[in-house]
């Protein structure tokens, strides 16, 4: 049978050393190859790391990268960006220090290789896919085992083709292609698949550009998205002195897709996500005129030299408005130097652009938030309410083109059929790519890692450890959302917050502190509780804190009309019992402040196979409401133990 790219790289990986693919839906475990974290997930991946023993990782490479918590109050990130270093000397992995650029970028640049899978505790990880990776975003937890050698659990995805054809033209850039994907298939639509491109109109995309697409693809919800390895890739290794990694990867001739999405190139015109979600896509010539108050370049999905040098030529000779904050953020160290000696970076701090740090920054709320009720057009990947750090801000997902017009004239401007010259960059990449290991700290020898001592600040405390749950309880309603509730409205970023990612005690005093501020208090005061969630519960980041601190705080039980994938796993990983509704109009059953009867849940948890199911009772009103626990076998066993780390530990 003739197989997709990912089809071919999920048979070559299977734990099982299967010579047959599973059916999409049915469980399979896959070896990972390569494995990142970034400072604010790193921290507690790594304190589970510890747990398990080793002397050392059991992945081909594993890379420790600090580009989230790279502003230092006080002692508490400085803290943390110690005990990595220290624990990626101890254990054989690479350091990519402060200052050095965003996790997916460095990655992209530094590591990423064709046909190998990556698994990352970020949920843009499959920015990897620009390579013909199979990457893949995770909880913590589950990146720490793969360190250890597990393999890594997951439903078989169903590749859905998406058919490129044309060329982009004018105004228009590799963003408009995604934001076009999320206007067919909404932030839901990707959940349980994996979106592949093929077609002949990728030949006219650089790697760079296909990273923006595969980035972005996780705001579809998918497991993954992923590109052929062609010339454009042997090009892009080649330049970075890594060719010898290069391989030709692309689907079998004749390969089944679940469905086929075709989108031309040619006729996409510039687009933009309004608030406050990536999926309310509007065409910016409906959107032209509105008045702009702050522009952003920058984030793991907009910051490559390509993306700075688009905005370059359309500021050339002009100065951003007066009622404008612009603000540009490289990608990586290596972006920025080659910036620099193109002329590109004095060109954008004469055109009045300030230059932020090479981090994830205001994408996650670490400064240069708008001002008040203000309209903010950000290169990003997310424009939840909220996360750019001003509550009532409205933010605009956007190219860089798109971006730059409208720090230039203050306004939405629409470039389409515009004649935009690109200038070529590749030689001064090439004179900064040298560069790019001054900031990367190898590994030791083991050896030489005996010597280490690990360095812990007074800010990182010990992951705490779930319970199983019993097999009777009654349960209060600590909080009812409604539908594509947020890793961000579950456990907030931004510069208040992010600093106790290492301390779940002081970090579980914001949860869902946006939606609901009284929530720890009335969860401490329960004891334990259960949460209502709408449809795609979780989307969104991949930060396993949305499960870790309401599992400190009690939450036994999430019950919701669907879950996002991530975030399910994480619930199960930490012993919280993801259950679905399955009458979705049960939903309007139950309020907050209910309390809820559950009976004969160990029965639940000794299932075998199969989806089980559970009658329960809201003792408030009296209404019968009927769930089911969608898990497999593995899952119900690790419910069964409270968690994950219970669950090692007992086997």
């Amino acid at each position: 049978m003739p197989n997709t790219l990912s089809e071919k790289i999920i048979l070559s990986h299977l734990a099982d050393k299967a010579t047959h693919l599973p059916k999409a839906g049915e469980p399979i475990s896959i070896h990972i190859d390569q494995t990142l974290t970034q400072d604010a997930t790193g921290t507690m991946a790594y304190l589970q790391f510890e747990t398990m023993g080793l002397s050392r990782v059991k992945s081909e490479l594993s890379v420790s990268y600090v580009d989230h918590n790279t502003l230092q109050e006080d002692y508490k990130n400085q803290d943390d960006h110690r005990y990595l270093q220290s624990v990626a000397a101890k254990y054989g992995i690479w350091f990519s220090r402060a200052g050095n650029g965003i996790c997916h970028q460095v990655h992209l640049e530094c590591f990423g290789a064709p046909g190998k899978t990556l698994l990352g505790a970020d949920s843009h990880t499959p920015t990897g896919g620009a390579l013909g990776m199979l990457a893949i975003g995770s909880g913590g937890l589950d990146v720490a085992l793969a360190m250890g050698g597990a393999a890594f659990d997951l439903l078989m995805p169903e590749i859905i083709g998406v058919r490129l054809s044309g060329k982009l033209t004018g105004g228009t850039s590799a963003k408009d292609v995604i934001l076009d994907l999320l206007r067919r298939e909404t932030v839901k639509g990707g959940v349980g698949a994996i979106y592949e491109y093929f077609g002949e109109g990728i030949a006219g995309l650089s790697v760079t550009e296909r990273a923006s697409i595969t980035n972005m693809g996780a705001e579809l919800g998918a497991t993954s998205s992923i590109f052929p390895s062609d010339e454009k890739t042997k090009v892009f290794l080649e330049d970075r002195g890594r060719g010898g990694l290069w391989k030709e990867l692309s689907a079998d001739a004749g390969a089944v897709y679940k469905r086929v999405i075709d989108i031309d190139l040619s006729a996409l015109r510039p687009l933009a996500a309004c608030p406050h979600s990536p999926d309310n896509i509007k065409p910016v010539s409906e959107l032209a005129g509105l008045p702009v108050d702050q522009v952003v370049i920058g984030s793991c999905t907009n910051s490559s030299l390509d993306d700075l040098a688009a905005v370059a030529v359309i500021v050339s000779g002009k100065t951003v408005h007066p009622r404008v904050s612009a603000g540009v953020a490289c990608g990586s160290r290596t972006t920025l130097l080659a910036a620099e000696k193109a002329g590109i970076l004095s060109e954008l701090l004469r055109a009045g652009f300030r230059v932020l740090e090479c981090a994830c920054g205001p994408c996650i709320g670490m400064g240069f938030a708008p001002k008040s009720g203000g309209v903010s057009l950000r290169t990003f990947n997310r424009n939840f309410k909220g996360r750019s750090g001003s509550a009532d801000a409205g933010v605009y997902l956007v190219s860089p083109q798109t971006a730059a017009a409208a720090a230039i004239s203050a306004v939405f401007t629409d470039l389409a059929g515009e004649n935009i010259t690109m200038p070529d960059t590749r030689p001064f990449l090439l004179q900064s790519q040298r560069f790019s290991s001054d900031m990367l700290i190898s590994p030791l020898s083991p050896e030489e890692a005996k010597n280490i001592e690990i360095e812990r600040g007074p800010n990182i405390k010990p992951c705490p450890i779930s319970t199983p749950i019993a097999d009777k309880v009654d349960l209060p309603v600590l909080f009812k959302g409604g539908d594509n509730i947020s890793t961000d409205d579950i456990m907030p970023a931004g510069a208040k917050v992010l600093p106790f990612r290492s301390n779940i005690p002081e970090i579980s005093k914001f949860v869902f502190s946006a939606l609901s501020p009284d929530f720890y208090q009335k969860a401490k005061k329960a004891g334990s509780g259960l949460i209502i969630g709408g449809v795609n519960y979780g989307q969104g980041s991949s930060r396993e804190h949305a499960a870790l601190a309401p599992m400190y705080l009690g939450v036994k039980i999430v019950a919701a009309k669907s879950f996002a994938r991530i975030h399910k796993a994480n619930l199960i990983n930490y012993g919280i019992l993801p259950l679905t509704f399955i009458n979705p109009e049960d939903y309007d059953l139950i309020q907050t402040d209910d309390i809820l009867e559950f009976k004969d849940l160990h029965q639940l948890l000794e299932k075998k196979s199969g989806d089980g199911q559970l009658e329960i009772l809201n003792r408030t009103n009296g209404k019968r409401i009927s769930l089911v626990l969608q898990a497999g076998e593995n899952e119900a066993q690790i419910l069964r133990s409270g968690g994950r780390i219970p669950h090692m530990k007992g086997n």
